[in-house]
């Protein structure tokens, strides 16, 4: 799989915590596309390539998706709650990237269906360890489902 298959989806709006991840995400070496949905419409329009994102070619579904929850236009529990209604987002693996330590937070986003729930280090040097980890589990450790209908 080349660098243009294997795309994380990051669905951040605030514009330093995209960047402070996609540096993080380039320091640890990861072989992937990172794009960026600055909210939960940009986010759900990739997935269902719509608007913008109309064209775009729905075999290549990302390998992963780092989700904010306090997102404009559509929170990341709706965008959750969509994802895991639909064909095209129900087994794309989504780890839940949030300031929040609320547990009632923590359990919708389960209840939701996340695969993991992260709180953002605000230290750099914590959180491109804690990017490193995940680029390493996600995308080196975990056998994505091979159910090709059902990624896209």
């Amino acid at each position: 799989m080349d660098r243009q298959t294997r795309v994380i989806l990051l669905v951040e709006d605030s514009e330093d915590d995209a960047d402070l991840t996609a540096r993080a995400f380039r320091n640890s070496g990861a072989d992937c596309k990172l794009v960026l949905a600055r909210d939960g419409k940009q986010a759900l329009d990739y997935i269902f390539a719509r608007d913008a994102w109309a064209g775009r070619d729905t075999a290549v579904a990302p390998l992963l998706i780092l989700l904010d929850l306090k997102l404009p236009c559509s929170s990341g529990f709706d965008v959750l709650y969509q994802l895991r209604q639909s064909r095209e987002g129900q087994y794309i693996p989504i780890v839940v990237m949030s300031c929040s330590t609320e547990a009632s937070d923590i359990a919708t986003s389960y209840r939701l269906g996340a695969n993991s729930y992260i709180r953002k280090p605000v230290d750099f040097v914590e959180f491109a360890e804690a990017v490193a980890l995940i680029s390493r589990y996600w995308l080196s450790l975990n056998q994505p489902s091979l159910v090709k209908g059902d990624r896209g």
